[in-house]
């Protein structure tokens, strides 16, 4: 599903070693590699690190090349989920080269985002359209449930976690 090779390009494109790209991260050039080669699918942190790293939005990897409409109708949405993740992520956004990016994401019961809090340029902010959701922000905890917002400068570190029974439905935008 994901394109190493795309990562390769932009990486080169940006004039990064894999060296660079590792110490930007903070992952081994060893995994880097691997995932350039299509050895390897990221994780979800893994993911954000890079995309982060190479200052790209997510669904950069996962877009349909020159497609310049400023519409994405019902439906039609492409969805990023990375292997080994209950954790869906729909892209609203239909501009591909913009400062904002937003989302729709739905974390299965009991899922966790990410094992590991995460931390990128930018801010992000989220609101629960449906269930709950734990958001880990550096070292304080808040519980959200439907109807609430957050948000928050994106270089503090965070997870997020589904401690509910149900499907949960937030709406997300990151401007970088």
């Amino acid at each position: 599903m994901f394109n190493g090779a795309e990562l390769r390009e932009i990486r080169k494109q940006k004039q990064l070693t894999l060296q660079n790209l590792a110490d930007r991260t903070g992952l081994s050039m060893s995994l880097l590699s691997q995932i350039e080669r299509g050895l390897v699918d990221p994780t979800v942190g893994t993911f954000w690190k890079i995309c982060s790293a190479l200052e790209v939005p997510i669904n950069h990897f996962f877009r349909v090349k020159d497609d310049h409409e400023p519409i994405i109708r019902k439906g039609l949405h492409k969805i990023i989920q990375l292997k080994n993740t209950m954790t869906k992520y729909h892209v609203l956004t239909p501009l591909q080269e913009g400062k904002i990016e937003f989302l729709l994401i739905e974390i299965e019961p009991g899922e966790t985002l990410e094992q590991e809090q995460i931390s990128h340029s930018g801010e992000e902010c989220g609101y629960i359209l449906q269930g709950e959701l734990k958001v880990l922000l550096a070292d304080r905890e808040y519980h959200l449930y439907e109807g609430d917002s957050i948000g928050f400068n994106s270089t503090s570190p965070h997870r997020f976690i589904n401690p509910g029974k149900s499907v949960s439905l937030a709406v997300w935008a990151r401007a970088t």
